[in-house]
């Protein structure tokens, strides 16, 4: 649906808003003001006759009114709309609203269909309160396990954050209001976030760090476009004329705003020549007041203003029928769903057996004992802009009782962020003592559930971890706790990679619950307990040290650059090409029932040279089976492999995956499409996609070191040919259809000595020709690539 089509009219909003006739009697001045934010949140208006005309929740306001204000607001998780004392790093109230699970949950859920019922939720209590635009979803890549905004961002591959970005976009914006897909681009750490220079090659820019944000840009147009605050190869991306205009607009067709970061504009003429239309916060006039004096002294067309109003207006005027008629939204369903999503994006990395049977899930609460204060008091978000004023919260012992019906024994054997204080009178306590209650606890315990995990303090925006360890005093108290029964359960709450190995042969089962939002207290329980079959998978490797990580040494950069010189080995792709060992792999997760796949099947479905991106180009076909006594569901998941690439390419790259419910021996025949775009790499030379011919191994299975099945296919590839010229090899001449036969007459011919042909073939045909050699003059050369490039 074009954005003309989405214009209100007069039946919707009680009054007509047409943006070309109100651009085209705005002053420069009233154009150069709607390019940056009235104040912390809101768009600026215009007004006629000295009125303020400040409408910033859509309500009418004076007649003078030219351009209404529209309010824009933090998401991605939840609404975070402040009341009062606005400021952009969580610390001003908030109105409540539902606090769903942390992109790092969502992420593991891989269920876009679950993914897009929460960004409906998220869309109507945005629509509820008055607000135009929620800001988000993140996308950006998990480069590091040590960025301190990974809980934000949804997966460490392109293809989950494309996908599930896509599905929050469009399930937020079929409630009326905008989204804000985030941050555009290569944002992948806090460390001197405002400036630094992320310095990576295009191709991979284009398969890693691009590819999330045109997948939803092409599925779902989300209204809005937020850039980053980093520089791109030295160019802040505020003013990347190549990546806001060439790439995103004219290269995917993107048809909404781009706004700035707040506080990302350094040179806001040259934002807005390159194509960044809405600076935010406001600027207190300086920054328009700049605009309006580069069209004056000749600097900036007056046309480029246009345009950039234009798509301000746009937003208001899609945003006013929404703004008219808010709604509500059913706060106790919203709830329920966040819970729901907890449990779906819990993911179960261990359950070995104990006198004979897994540990989990538990029959019922008898005895059970659970240590640990984020058993009690829960860790369910991340720290920064994106904080939510839930309008309830679970924590994990209460809804443990509450189903279980007993009343389970408890021991909190630490302090969350080492505050030395009870949470509940807050009076002092002894960390030796609380260690020794957990003990005892433990001790009378048949299995004790241990909550571990990162304090807030260790992960946020606007800094990244220093290491990937829990805190010394957690894993202290595994130990002793473990040193006295044998039956433990480690729950974690995270919101990135943390190291297991150090410690999880203390634990016959592992839980890793992430950031689970105001329900993932109950979420988690319902998994332990079996009520839900864990069904969560790893949208990020969980590496054995951080050392293994691609990009350690290069992580967080130093001087102003960070270098990305992993290239495309970014996660799973690098760990799968070394073939190093991990704790656990991406894709993994583990079920109280088990699953059985048969018939793997690829076929070639037409000319796959020039095909379309989205025509089906080779189906893959799988048969499922729950062969277990549980009703469950699986991640199917496609990998494709490029064994004889001209490129550097990962050993096997996800392209594929579909989530499946089974009842306990039943099957499924699933059927999943590959496109041309899947095969296909970005070419660094002839700058595009290409597929190269030949043999693709296609493998299906359960995680990315878990492969169930694989078959080849052989497909037609795109011409890569490269242009001759005087600087071309010997051997590129050589491989050339058209002059290559009367090159290698030549060499082969005699011209050249043999002991020479091993070294001439990496020579270009200029130092060939001067050289005289193979009977090359620089007139034949010459004729040689003007019939090359004909």
């Amino acid at each position: 649906m074009s954005i003309e089509e989405l214009t209100p009219d007069a039946a919707t909003t009680g009054r007509v808003f047409d943006v070309e006739r109100v651009l085209a009697g705005l002053t420069l001045e009233e154009k150069a003001s709607l390019l940056s934010g009235q104040d912390f949140w809101t768009t600026q208006p215009v007004a006629r006759d000295g009125a303020a005309g400040n409408s910033a929740a859509g309500n009418s306001t004076s007649g003078s009114e030219v351009v209404p204000s529209v309010m824009v607001t933090d998401g991605p998780h939840g609404l975070r709309k402040q009341a009062d004392s606005p400021d952009h790093l969580g610390l001003g109230n908030s109105v409540p609203a539902t606090c769903f699970p942390t992109a790092v949950t969502l992420g593991s859920t891989w269920d876009p269909a679950l993914v897009r019922r929460v960004g409906e939720a998220l869309g109507r209590e945005t629509r509820a309160n008055d607000v135009a635009v929620l800001l988000g979803p993140g996308i950006n890549i998990k480069r590091s396990p040590l960025n301190g905004r990974n809980f934000e961002y949804l997966s460490e591959d392109p293809v989950i954050a494309g996908e599930l970005g896509a599905a929050l976009v469009s399930g937020v914006q079929s409630q009326g209001v905008g989204t804000s897909l985030k941050h555009f681009a290569a944002n992948n750490q806090e460390a001197d976030r405002m400036r630094v220079s992320a310095d990576v090659d295009e191709r991979t820019l284009r398969e890693i760090y691009l590819a999330g944000f045109e997948r939803v840009v092409k599925r779902a147009q989300p209204w809005t476009v937020m850039c980053s605050y980093n520089k791109i190869n030295d160019v802040y991306a505020s003013q990347n004329h190549w990546l806001l205009t060439e790439v995103l607009r004219d290269e995917w067709g993107f048809e909404g705003l781009v706004m700035s970061d707040w506080g990302a504009v350094r040179d806001r003429v040259a934002g807005v020549a390159a194509g960044l239309d809405l600076e935010m916060p406001a600027s207190g006039g300086r920054t328009d007041a700049d605009v309006v004096a580069a069209v004056r002294d000749g600097h900036l067309d007056e046309a480029v203003v246009d345009v950039a109003a234009r798509r301000v207006l746009r937003l208001v005027a899609r945003s006013l029928p929404a703004l008219a008629a808010p709604g509500a939204y059913d706060a106790d369903a919203h709830h329920a769903l966040a819970r729901e999503t907890a449990a779906a994006g819990t993911v179960l990395l261990k359950n070995h057996s104990v006198e004979g049977a897994p540990l989990l899930p538990l029959a019922s609460g008898d005895g059970v004992a659970v240590v640990g204060e984020l058993a009690r008091t829960p860790r369910y978000q991340g720290a920064g802009s994106s904080q939510v004023n839930p309008t309830r919260l679970d924590d994990a012992l209460t809804a443990l009782r509450a189903a279980t019906g007993v009343d389970v024994p408890f021991a909190a054997g630490y302090t969350v962020d080492g505050a030395g204080q009870d949470p509940a009178n807050g009076s002092g306590i002894n960390e030796s003592a609380l260690t020794a209650e957990a003990v005892e606890v433990a001790g009378a315990a048949e299995t004790v559930l241990v909550f571990l995990g990162l304090p807030a303090s260790y992960e946020s925006e606007g800094f990244d971890r220093e290491h990937m360890d829990l805190p010394a005093e957690q894993v202290a108290l595994l130990e002793a706790v473990a040193a006295v029964n044998e039956r433990v359960v480690v729950v974690l709450a995270n919101g990135s990679a943390v190291s297991v190995a150090p410690w999880q042969h203390l634990a016959p089962a592992v839980v890793e619950s992430w950031l689970g939002g105001q329900a993932g207290g109950s979420g988690v329980v319902d998994v332990l307990l079996g009520a839900v079959n864990p069904a969560g998978r790893l949208a990020e490797t969980l590496p054995l040290r951080l050392a293994d990580n691609p990009s350690y040494g290069n992580f967080p950069g130093e001087l102003g650059h960070v270098r990305y010189g992993e290239g495309v080995l970014v996660g799973y792709r690098w760990y799968d090409a070394r073939q190093a060992e991990v704790a656990y792999p991406f894709g993994h997760g583990l079920s109280y029932t088990t699953f059985a796949y048969d018939g793997v099947t690829a076929e070639v479905l037409g000319t796959v040279a020039h095909a379309a991106d989205d025509d089906p180009a080779v189906r893959v076909r799988v048969t499922v089976t729950n062969t277990g006594d549980r009703a469950g569901a699986e991640v199917v998941q496609v990998y494709v492999g490029d064994p004889a690439a001209q490129v550097l390419r990962p050993e096997r790259e996800l392209k594929a995956f579909a989530k499946v419910d089974l009842a306990p021996g039943e099957s499924r025949h699933l059927t999943l499409d590959l496109t041309a775009r899947d095969l296909a790499y970005w070419h660094p030379v002839l700058r595009r996609w290409v597929v190269e011919g030949g043999e693709f191994v296609v493998s299906v299975g359960a995680s990315s070191r878990d492969l169930r099945g694989s078959a080849t296919v052989v497909v037609d590839g795109d011409d890569l040919r490269l242009p001759l010229a005087e600087l071309s090899t010997v051997a590129e001449a050589l491989d050339h259809p058209v002059v290559g036969p009367r090159v290698h007459a030549m060499v082969h011919g005699g011209a050249v000595a043999d002991d020479m042909l091993g070294m001439i073939g990496d020579m270009p045909l200029a130092v060939v020709a001067d050289f005289g050699l193979a009977g090359l003059t620089r007139a034949a050369l010459t004729t040689l690539l003007s019939e090359a490039n004909a």
